[in-house]
Parts: structure tokens; C-alpha cells; sequence
């Protein structure tokens, strides 16, 4: 098995049960991220960006699974740790161009509201903050 297939079914299993903001299964976001990548390397931290965020899975058993130096960097950056300040948070991933590519696919799904049937106004004010922070970091790219 492939380190990238590897990752896909860490990240089916972590996700499991677990559906978005706008019910669907959740698996589908990093799947949608991973198709926006060009590199294996960027594909695998795509799709296991949230594993470690939201799930039980810890960088040390990322590491024990063989993904590269470069993969663990990145996921590590975009685990956001919600002691650190968002913006904090935003200013290390710039540091990588990994974590940067993955986190721009990330906000941009994030703000397609066509996915929310009947958006309220959190939604839309969620969507500002998002479209903030992506446009700070498309000035990177």
C-alpha cells in the first residue's frame, strides 16, 4: 500500500461518523483538498490536515506510519491548536509552502456556502473571517 492510500484510509477511518456544516460526510472535504494538489507529499497532508485536529490520531502515530518529514511538518503547522490565536496560527503556516497550498484549498472549501442549504447569518459571518485570512495568504502564492 502506497503512503498515499495509506492516508486516505487513516482519514476515512478518523472521519468516520463525522459529517460537515452542511451534513455531509466529512470525509468529503479532505478528499475535495487532496484533488486540488499536484505532489504525493501535498496530496497526504491534505487529506490528513484535520485527523490530528479533530480526531485521536497524534503526529507520533504519523510519524510511526513512515509519511515523510515534509508531510508531518505540515500536517503539525495546520493542526491549529485552539490555545494559539487564530492568526498566530495563520502566520506559522506561511512558514510552509505545504501547509500554505493545503490551508488556501482548505479556506477555499470552507467558503463555498452553496454547500449550507439555508445559510444563517453565522454562516455568512464565518465565510467574512475565512475570506480574510484567504486573502492574506494568496498574497503568498
Amino acid at each position: 500500500m502506497s503512503l498515499l492510500e495509506r492516508a486516505i484510509e487513516i482519514a476515512v477511518t478518523a472521519h468516520k461518523d463525522q459529517v460537515d456544516k452542511a451534513s455531509k460526510p466529512y470525509i468529503l472535504h479532505p478528499l475535495r483538498l487532496m484533488f486540488k494538489m499536484q505532489t504525493e507529499n501535498e496530496m497526504i497532508a491534505a487529506v490528513l490536515h484535520d485527523v490530528v485536529e479533530d480526531m485521536d490520531w497524534t503526529i507520533e502515530k504519523l510519524v510511526v506510519e513512515g509519511f515523510d518529514e515534509e508531510v508531518i511538518t505540515a500536517v503539525k503547522l495546520l493542526t491549529h491548536n485552539k490555545k494559539v490565536l487564530y492568526k498566530k496560527y495563520i502566520e506559522a503556516i506561511k512558514t510552509n509552502k505545504i501547509a500554505l497550498k493545503v490551508k488556501l484549498a482548505d479556506l477555499e472549501d470552507n467558503m463555498d456556502i452553496k454547500r449550507i442549504a439555508h445559510p444563517k447569518f453565522r454562516d455568512y459571518a464565518r465565510l467574512a473571517e475565512y475570506l480574510k485570512y484567504y486573502n492574506e495568504l494568496k498574497k503568498l502564492v
